[in-house]
């Protein structure tokens, strides 16, 4: 047995207490970074509460009171607002002439019955005002709890065991440091403080060559050495994140019904008895997340139409890293190009499953690595050709993404989708936006997945009401809103900016109309001219504001030449252009360099390249050059701004000329927007009696028209 020496004894002894008083710090942190967490929310939310009951009078107090209370002295005394009376203490109430004990109980009970009511009401989100010192605690808080819980959840056993086994090992060797105790301890209580301290040493070095002791370290550091600056930059990168971590420790009331889809009772209990394995995922699911995953694996052949915003990709890829947990290997993702690279970053990020891209340079070697080893293939519409499902290993999961592009089954890609949903074990499709204009649309999605299910799609089960047609498509279809789920997500504002012709871009809106070009009309207010047109001169009247207010701007318009003028005309505060001819990889790569710009940039893009599949929540002002032919395609434009983990109010400006094809086309539209709201809303789809779809190729013919009468009648 080793014999040691004092000095080495006192070397050991110390580095132990080092390890030990650090181990200890973080295991007091585990029970209390959550508790810091719920009182900092407490109060930044009680402060909100007061905020607004100081708008309220004092005289509502009548209202709520059990009992006769002498309002009028307590305002005769200075208390103007609901807010002075809950701040008061007892004594400031009992102070007031002809207030005593019991009128002083019942307006403090009042009181708190209006605030009670007022909190129930609130939808708490965490403003991004570094100024606010509640914000900033709670931010704080949340900042110290998430990297806390990422500590434990890598060492947390290891810790709950060593910690306490350095302590009585210590106690246990403490003697061989000390001379006195040395010589009068004996020789078998000094043999035994040999062996404690031999195993002390080894335990030491398993902490320090695990690397669980650096792990104490950096957590030590980050605790005691992140500003609050540093702690707000985190934040506004990764405010999804915080929340998550929030809804994890308080109740943010989140809207049960909604979160489950308002699906029937019995659908919801079969996917909340369904475990779900998230040991492979890197990221904790919202709770509606966790359900949209558990509803995919109980039913296996589903369309999720969850907003855009909500997260599907996340919901996705929790449904692979459940099968994989489980033993499976091999899932396939079929996608746009736009989105392909997107979906390997997203995978990559938020679990442990491995990445094998199908498609490009490394398609051929992707397919054998996929063949052979499993993992997450990620392939796009049009290289599926390159696949053929049969002889192919059988996926566990297939996921169609932007799944409405398979919405006509007599397409080459749809057929070449349909092969693969017959081949799969579970099908996910995805798709905000599962019905653009018809019920047919939908039905052609479910005949995929469920053809019981889509010939069972009756148009006139929308007569039977809302709950029955949501009973009848509840095993093949899951939706929800933003509104319902998300309590953070900050306010949109739209602003419609009107403007009128100039001289330039009205002559040529009317040459346009003259040789009947519906897309010369809606690009007409970008004609090149002698000096810049109404809508440019309002983008950079925009631009100007927002670069003032330090936020980033994403400008979306449908025409590549109107795309080039806000280019030019921008100069070096834009980034892009972001156009259909431009690869996914550089398109992910724009965004990440507008994401990264330490000062405000306007990122300038196609709205049906850059609208799609993207994250571009850096941004905090939409510009529209014109309105969309599709409600929906604005929608999901928006969405790339509006969504999961954007912290600051969203505005929307729509640049819009008065008496021209963008009035006429907001009117018109007017109804399609109405129709996907109420019947692709709420897991609800269904044909709304007496509704009818107007073509796109209708539309523009009905608008030149209307337009050339229009114009015409001066000359009448």
């Amino acid at each position: 047995m080793e014999t040691w020496s004092r000095a080495d004894s006192r070397e050991l002894l110390e580095e132990a207490r080092t390890r030990h008083a650090l181990g200890t710090d973080t295991l007091t942190e585990r029970g209390a970074a959550p508790e810091r967490v719920r009182d900092a929310y407490r109060a930044a939310r009680d402060a909100r509460v007061l905020a607004e009951l100081a708008e309220v009078p004092v005289d509502r107090i009548r209202e709520v009171s059990t009992g006769r209370v002498r309002v009028g002295l307590v305002e005769a005394a200075g208390f103007r607002t609901v807010a002075q009376v809950l701040r008061a203490d007892d004594e400031e109430l009992d102070a007031i002439a002809g207030v005593g004990p019991k009128t002083a109980r019942l307006l403090r009970e009042a009181a708190q019955q209006i605030f009670d009511a007022v909190d129930d009401a609130l939808t708490f989100r965490i403003e991004a005002d570094p100024a606010d010192p509640l914000a900033t605690d709670l931010v704080r808080a949340l900042h110290t709890h998430e990297h806390v819980a990422r500590f434990f959840d890598a060492w947390g056993e290891r810790l709950d065991v060593d910690v306490p086994r350095l302590a009585r090992l210590a106690e246990a060797g403490v003697l061989r440091g000390t001379l006195v105790k040395r010589f009068f301890a004996g020789r078998e209580r000094n043999a035994a403080a040999d062996s404690a301290l031999t195993t002390l040493r080894e335990t030491v070095d398993g902490l320090d060559d695990s690397g669980v002791t650096d792990a104490l370290r950096r957590l030590d550091r980050t605790l005691t050495g992140t500003s609050d600056a540093e702690v707000w930059r985190d934040y506004e990168a990764r405010a999804a994140a915080y929340y998550t971590a929030l809804g994890e420790l308080v109740d943010l009331g989140v809207d049960v019904e909604a979160a489950e889809g308002y699906l029937p009772e019995d659908v919801v209990d079969q996917v909340s008895a369904q475990d779900l394995d998230t040991s492979l995922l890197t990221v904790s699911l919202r709770g509606y997340q966790a359900f949209g995953a558990r509803y995919a694996l109980v039913q296996r052949r589903t369309i999720l139409g969850d907003e855009m915003g909500l997260g599907k990709t996340v919901q996705a890829i929790a449904v692979m890293a459940h099968l994989a947990a489980r033993g499976r290997r091999h899932f396939l993702v079929i996608c746009p190009a736009s989105v392909a690279a997107n979906w390997a970053r997203e995978v990559a990020a938020h679990s442990r499953l491995t990445v094998r891209v199908l498609q490009g340079d490394e398609r051929d070697a992707g397919i054998r690595s996929w063949i052979a080893d499993g993992g997450v293939g990620i392939v796009t519409f049009p290289q599926l050709g390159h696949l053929r499902a049969a002889g192919l290993p059988r996926p566990a999961l297939l996921v169609v993404d932007e799944a409405h592009y398979v919405k006509n089954p007599a397409a080459q890609r749809s057929e070449r989708t349909a092969a693969w949903a017959d081949a799969a074990e579970r099908v996910l499709f995805m798709s905000g936006t599962p019905m653009e204009n018809t019920v047919d649309e939908f039905r052609s999605l479910v005949r995929y997945l469920k053809p019981d299910v889509a010939d069972s799609i009756d148009a006139a089960a929308g007569l039977a009401g809302a709950a029955a047609f949501r009973r009848s498509v509840s095993t093949v279809y899951l939706r929800r809103n933003q509104e319902d789920v998300l309590t953070e997500l900050p306010e949109l504002v739209q602003v419609d900016e009107w403007e009128r012709f100039g001289k330039h871009d009205g002559a040529a809106y009317r040459r346009a109309v003259l040789k009947r070009s519906f897309a010369d009309m809606r690009r007409a207010a970008f004609v090149q001219a002698p000096e810049p047109t109404a809508k440019l001169v309002r983008l950079r009247e925009i631009v100007a504001e927002a670069m003032d207010n330090n936020r980033k701007v994403v400008v979306f318009s449908f025409f590549r030449d109107v795309i080039e003028t806000v280019l030019t005309e921008l100069g070096p505060l834009a980034i892009g252009p972001i156009t259909g001819s431009v690869p996914a990889r550089r398109r992910q790569e724009l965004v990440d360099e507008f994401t990264q710009a330490p000062e405000p940039k306007v990122l300038v893009s196609q709205i049906e390249a850059g609208g799609v599949g993207l994250n571009i929540q850096a941004a905090s002002v939409v510009i529209l050059c014109e309105p969309q032919v599709k409600p929906t395609v604005e929608a999901q434009a928006i969405a790339r701004a509006h969504r999961m983990g954007q912290v600051r109010t969203v505005q929307v400006h729509r640049l819009l000329i008065e008496n021209s094809v963008d009035e006429r086309l907001l009117e018109i539209l007017g109804t399609k927007a109405e129709l996907f709201a109420e019947y692709a809303g709420r897991s609800t789809v269904a044909v709304a009696p007496g509704a009818t779809d107007v073509a796109d190729a209708e539309l523009a013919r009905r608008i030149v028209e209307e337009e050339r009468a229009r114009l015409a009648e001066p000359a009448a």
